[in-house]
């Protein structure tokens, strides 16, 4: 096996581990914002991973203006998804939030075939159309219309697919490291919050709760610094440089299965019939796109 083949069976491995982590942070995010609002929480959970990652900032003496102008709206594409999803999150479930934002696995082939010229398959439009169904049936249990939460997580999907392929651009045309690409990311999440509080909220900052008697809310930060955002953001930008936006939201995509469990053993949430349904249609349509099928390869080839 060949250094390159190593490294990409790494970054497949580390994109698993990044789906069950972001499965379960919809869970701890609901239970963290039952202690402090969403602008606050999104500015303290950036604000300390910017800090830790600060180092890192050296490597953008070396880079050129089109990387760094990259890099700065790739973070704000990041702070439209967080933004979107956190407050979605205050709308609808974890459960639903956890199913909906996967439809990212499917809109970066159509994403990728605007911005980076690659046309997807027919085995993608097929995935396409079943994830479309899914979220229908998962979102709106059958009915014709989706909650206001619903809306946000699914336009925090679009944005996902959007950035995972600009994020594609910025690596490929720059050796930036990884580190140094999920730092500037932070720091413009974590600005972006404190501006918007500042601007929306009408009471910006609410004392941050006391380490001493709210050890579980200082618990859910910690893992979402270091296990969602940290290690998360690092693996993701990581394997965005070795492999294709579209194979790389692929690999994520047992994360709504992963979001789904967490949400009925974290928070008790009841999930209907219809929309576990819905939700297995958006996984089978992640894993139709991943896998690689011999035989379709073959009669498309004779066609």
């Amino acid at each position: 096996m060949s250094k390159h083949e190593r490294l990409l069976m790494l970054s497949d491995l580390m994109l698993l581990a990044v789906a069950m982590v972001w499965g379960t942070s919809y869970g701890v995010v609901k239970s963290a914002l039952v202690f402090y609002p969403v602008l606050g929480l999104l500015a303290l959970r950036f604000g300390i991973t910017f800090v830790i990652l600060s180092p890192a900032l050296r490597h953008l003496r070396a880079a050129d203006a089109r990387t760094l102008r990259g890099v700065l709206i790739a973070g704000a594409l990041l702070l439209g998804i967080f933004l979107c999803e956190t407050f979605g999150l205050l709308m609808t479930s974890a459960a639903n939030a956890a199913f909906l934002i996967s439809l990212c696995v499917v809109l970066t082939p159509l994403i990728e075939w605007l911005l980076l010229r690659r046309r997807p398959s027919r085995v993608e439009w097929l995935a396409v159309a079943l994830s479309l169904l899914g979220a229908w049936l998962l979102a709106s249990d059958g009915a014709l219309s989706f909650n206001p939460g619903d809306a946000l997580i699914l336009l925090a999907a679009l944005l996902r697919a959007l950035t995972v392929c600009v994020t594609k651009r910025v690596m490929r045309d720059s050796a930036l490291p990884p580190l140094s690409v999920t730092a500037v990311q932070s720091g413009v999440v974590a600005c972006g919050s404190v501006a918007a509080a500042w601007m929306f909220a009408p009471h910006p900052w609410q004392p941050l709760p006391s380490i001493a008697g709210h050890a579980a809310f200082w618990g859910y930060v910690g893992y979402l610094v270091i296990a969602c955002t940290l290690f998360a953001f690092f693996a993701q930008n990581f394997a965005i440089k070795r492999s294709s936006p579209t194979r790389v939201s692929l690999l994520m995509g047992s994360e709504p299965a992963f979001g789904a469990l967490f949400a009925c053993v974290w928070l008790g949430e009841r999930i209907s019939l219809t929309a576990w349904v819905g939700g297995a249609l958006i996984v089978a349509a992640s894993i139709l796109a991943t896998v690689r099928w011999p035989a379709l390869r073959v009669s498309t080839a004779r066609a």
